[in-house]
């Protein structure tokens, strides 16, 4: 297991969920942790738990992953002792709506191509040429099951995460040579705030995504992460698919 004291771990869209999660997993390992959040009350409060419970160096920013030229100035604001990142988890990213193509929101499928492809693309950009030339680092993109099937009414999402699973591939084949592993966790159905969001805050809605099943908790992907992170230099996780014991695919899920 590669130790992972001190090294900085930058997570984008930490204040809730997977991402919170996975700061709190990579802080018991006694990494530093570089969190961010368009919610910086939250992901102020998630770092001062962790600075209290482990003794670990934290640093938090807002940060809106869709706009470009946000991500590059925060980045560049970073203190130098927080500029040469070890691991990049991008958790970032929504769904949002569940409708026909025909009939979906334009603005829905906007916010989550901005999300979950381009805030990917722009956030990568930034932090993975440091990387190459310091000739070590990971990238570790948060997927889903959705970037390798397609189910009805989750068109756009799903091909958001389709092209989350492309770009892991071909980032994996452009850093060969550099010493910069790639992993993408792709996840089932997982527990969290993401059904509340996809319905526009409609919890009754929500509520019904995990009804009489057992879903998958944000720590259960958070210890995979963990997991690809602390293999030796010379091992890369490149995918992983993780799924609740209820869940066979997209389509098959048991509600006892």
């Amino acid at each position: 297991m590669d130790s992972l004291s001190n090294r900085i771990v930058c997570i984008t869209g930490a204040s809730s969920g997977i991402g919170a999660s996975c700061a709190r997993a990579f802080a018991g390992q006694g990494a530093a942790l570089l969190l961010s959040a368009r919610r910086r009350e939250r992901v102020d409060a998630i770092a001062a738990e962790l600075r209290a419970a482990h003794g670990i160096r934290t640093q938090t920013f807002t940060l809106d992953v869709r706009n470009r030229d946000a991500v590059k100035a925060a980045f560049a604001a970073l203190p130098p002792e927080w500029q040469a990142i070890d691991i990049l988890i991008n958790n970032a990213g929504l769904a949002r709506g569940f409708h026909k193509l025909h009939e979906g929101i334009v603005q829905d499928w906007e916010e989550m191509i901005d999300t979950n492809i381009k805030g990917l693309l722009y956030v990568s950009r930034t932090v993975v040429p440091g990387m190459v030339e310091r000739k070590r680092g990971h990238v570790i993109n948060i997927g889903s099951i959705a970037g390798h099937d397609v189910y009805p009414n989750g068109n756009v999402y799903c091909a958001t995460k389709h092209a989350v699973v492309a770009l892991s591939k071909g980032l994996t084949m452009d850093l060969l040579g550099t010493g910069v592993r790639v992993s993408s966790v792709d996840p089932g159905l997982v527990e969290t705030e993401f059904s509340l969001v996809r319905f526009h805050g409609d919890a009754e809605r929500a509520s019904t995504t995990y009804q009489n099943m057992r879903p998958l908790r944000p720590e259960d992907i958070a210890d995979v992460a963990l997991f690809c992170a602390t293999r030796p230099a010379h091992v890369d996780i490149s995918q992983v698919t993780v799924m609740p014991t209820d869940q066979a695919s997209v389509h098959h899920v048991f509600r006892g």
